[in-house]
């Protein structure tokens, strides 16, 4: 069985690298690892599961050799990442297109809203490893 869990995200995206950052804060046993969606490693991971194209708005979660995309992503991570945020993943009770409608009107403009950087994120050299590009 695979045991991966990589999450994909906006590298240049200030509400998705706040997002990843939280994650890390809360990973104290450094089980996920991270790449961007524009990076070749992302891209790579994104082809490899059937999901080049349309998924550059998306959060991306790979849970052993399973794929999973927008709210159904955040909502696993949540749960994954356990303490207080493994309460949202109760929200996976909402249909997925109501869950993924909402989730749709923020990724629309989450850089209206959050803004968005000119380049991916440089992890710091005590995260490196846990990037893969």
């Amino acid at each position: 069985m695979d045991t991966r869990l990589i999450i994909l995200f906006d590298g240049v995206c200030n509400l998705c690298n706040a997002g990843i950052q939280s994650v890390i804060k809360k990973d104290k046993k450094k089980k996920f690892r991270f790449a961007s969606l524009q990076g070749e490693k992302g891209q790579a991971l994104l082809r490899e599961f059937n999901l080049a194209g349309p998924h550059l708005d998306s959060f991306v979660l790979i849970e052993g050799d399973k794929a999973y995309t927008r709210s159904t992503a955040a909502l696993r991570i949540a749960k994954l990442t356990g303490g207080f945020w493994k309460i949202l993943y109760g929200l996976i009770i909402v249909p997925r297109f109501i869950r993924d409608a909402v989730y749709n009107m923020i990724a629309r403009n989450r850089y209206k809203w959050f803004g968005k950087k000119d380049e991916c994120m440089i992890p710091t050299p005590e995260l490196r490893d846990r990037f893969l590009d």
